[in-house]
């Protein structure tokens, strides 16, 4: 359960009192800090400590052997991160950027254009990373399709498709009976349909956006996978080499789920290849490509600086039973928010996913039961100066996460004069709670139920601690609704933790069971059911499947702003996408240094004289 208002005083009056600042206790790095960091270096190995745990006025000595997770070590090292250089950055670089950025608005400020190509132009556009510098533009243009209903009942399996799935992306209320008119009498789609393989993947991805009941887009999507899964199996299929391509691509992953910034350097490639032999196309990939690399410019500088952090925090020597995951945790801020000018945001964002990742160690792995107990009650206090009372690694870990926590919600406060630090008290202490819980069910061998353990496990898995955090850091206006819904949980949040927590579970759940970890959703729903592994599996997907449409409903009619519905459907297609080959995170393979090579230290090559 999620911590009550009144445990952190939030009652009625003091959430109206937030609109004014209030002080809390702070920490004292001069005082506490070199203190702890003067400790011996923990090794990564299972080790014999003693630790003295304090309760009331009682003082047990704890002999504790450590369990390890034997994580593989970091695949990146300081010294990688600061050598990152770019030549795509400076004043010729922004010049002629935005020199190509403006022919790219003037076509789509063009009147003359058909509704067709105007909708091929915005999915151009966004699927090329590129769409954040014309978002005036393609609201403009989706705004009037909408309004006007204009060809909406296209004959044009590939129009209709295409604009049912811009429309919705945007939040635009579209009805699935749109596709009626592609459909027979029995109501499924007919057969011809399958000699238009564009108009088939147009349909396909369309699906994907569909909501909860929609039972003519459960049927599209089943009748274009089949189709799709045809055409890519015919061994006597030579004729259209990018369509293949395209469609191997969508079926591995539909574009809806995709993280934007990998979707775009797929892309890039693909349009270069594929693209209609139009007078805008090489400004067009120009832009593409030159917008990208001056991007990834920007992911450089910021990862010089986390590398920097990172290394003054010592966690790397001193807390050597942690995974040690600084690219990977900057591959998820960067999957909240690829934008350039959201630097501050993505570096803090990656900090706090160093820090879970961290603390999810120490709860799930390498502290005693007492050792968490004492350690959730102090953190409700939010004071470091009581760690006193617990072993050094956990006072190495926990002052430098109070610091800079306070230090965070301190800079909020100062843009939006607001009280910023109850709201992030309550999510950490929340998800303290909840991994302790965890780690009780692990220390008794209790089984729970998969409802049981969901209730729980969307906390634990850390996404309202993200989305949290997310909201304040990213928005550049606040309202009181939101901070009454944010104490609450609202169900946008609810639902992309799910999905984390659900894809998470399957994509590690093997490993954890074989070092004797907590049961995780798949074996919880085989001690429910009685059903085999591959069975649990397949019921896991399918929650994750309903989750995301329920997700893209919320996401529709929720009354937060544009920026932050965009985080939480961010996070969703973030762990959708860390665990598409394994645990990307935890046990990363050279999959997943590959897809952050290309993406953070490997420029698109382009000519370009500086």
């Amino acid at each position: 359960m999620a911590l009550s208002i009144l445990n952190l005083g939030l009652n009625s009056s003091s959430i109206r009192s937030m609109l004014k600042p209030t002080s809390f206790t702070s920490v004292n790095p001069s005082s506490t800090a070199r203190k702890v960091f003067e400790i011996t270096r923990i090794r990564c190995s299972s080790t014999h400590d003693t630790a003295v745990v304090s309760r009331g006025n009682v003082s047990d000595e704890v002999s504790n052997v450590r369990r390890s997770g034997n994580y593989p070590p970091s695949m990146w090292d300081y010294d990688f991160f600061q050598s990152l250089s770019s030549n795509f950055k400076g004043e010729i670089c922004s010049k002629h950027a935005s020199e190509l950025k403006e022919n790219v608005r003037m076509l789509l400020n063009k009147e003359d254009l058909d509704s067709l190509h105007k909708l091929e132009l915005v999915d151009t556009i966004q699927r090329l990373g590129v769409s954040y510098h014309f978002q005036d533009e393609i609201k403009r243009i989706l705004e009037a399709m909408y309004s006007t209903n204009e060809k909406l009942h296209s004959h044009d399996l590939n129009a209709v498709s295409l604009k049912f799935r811009l429309l919705r992306q945007h939040s635009f209320d579209v009805p699935e009976e749109i596709f009626k008119e592609f459909m027979d009498e029995s109501g499924k789609f007919k057969a011809s349909l399958s000699k238009d393989m564009k108009g088939i993947v147009s349909l396909y991805e369309a699906s994907y956006l569909s909501i909860k009941n929609e039972k003519i887009m459960d049927e599209a999507q089943g009748f274009a996978t089949k189709h799709m899964k045809d055409y890519i199996s015919d061994i006597n299929n030579t004729k259209d080499k990018n369509l293949i391509k395209l469609v191997s691509h969508a079926l591995e992953f539909p574009q809806h789920w995709r993280e934007p910034r990998q979707e775009a350097r797929w892309f890039i490639d693909f349009y270069e290849t594929s693209a209609p032999a139009e007078d805008y196309v090489s400004n067009f990939l120009y832009f593409a490509k030159l917008d990208y690399n001056m991007v990834q410019s920007i992911y450089q500088d910021d990862l010089k600086y986390l590398s920097k952090w990172w290394k003054d925090t010592e966690w790397g020597e001193k807390l050597g039973f942690a995974r040690e995951r600084l690219m990977e945790c900057f591959y998820w801020s960067v999957g909240y928010n690829s934008h350039p000018e959201f630097s501050y945001g993505r570096k803090v964002l990656a900090a706090i996913t160093a820090f879970i990742t961290t603390i999810d160690d120490i709860y799930d792995v390498y502290a005693s039961l007492d050792e968490l107990e004492v350690l959730t009650k102090l953190t409700k206090r939010w004071d470091a100066a009581e760690l006193d009372q617990l072993p050094d690694y956990v006072k190495v870990c926990f002052t430098v996460f109070y610091n800079d926590i306070n230090e965070v919600a301190n800079v909020a406060e100062r843009k939006h004069g607001v009280s910023i630090l109850p709201f992030f008290q309550k999510v950490w202490t929340d998800l303290f709670d909840a991994y302790l819980v965890e780690a009780k069910w692990y220390h008794s061998g209790y089984k729970p139920s998969l409802s049981e353990y969901l209730d729980k496990a969307w906390i634990s898995i850390s996404g309202p601690v993200i989305l949290t955090h997310s909201y304040f850091v990213k928005a550049n206006s606040m309202n009181h609704e939101d901070f009454q819904s944010l104490m609450t949980y609202p169900n946008i949040i609810r639902l992309s933790a799910t999905i984390l927590r659900l894809a998470d579970d399957i994509a590690t759940s093997s490993h954890e069971m074989e070092r004797g970890d907590n049961p995780k959703a798949i074996q919880c729903y085989m001690n429910d059911s009685g059903v085999s592994e591959e069975e649990a599996r397949e019921h896991i997907k399918y929650l994750i499947t309903e989750t995301l449409k329920e997700l893209n409903e919320e996401s529709a009619r929720s009354s937060f702003s544009k920026p932050f519905i965009d985080s939480c459907l961010n996070l969703a297609r973030m762990s959708l996408n860390v665990y598409l080959y394994g645990d990307g995170h935890g046990a990363p393979t050279l999959k997943d240094k590959e897809r952050s090579t290309y993406l953070f230290v490997d420029p698109i090559p382009i000519e370009f004289s500086l």
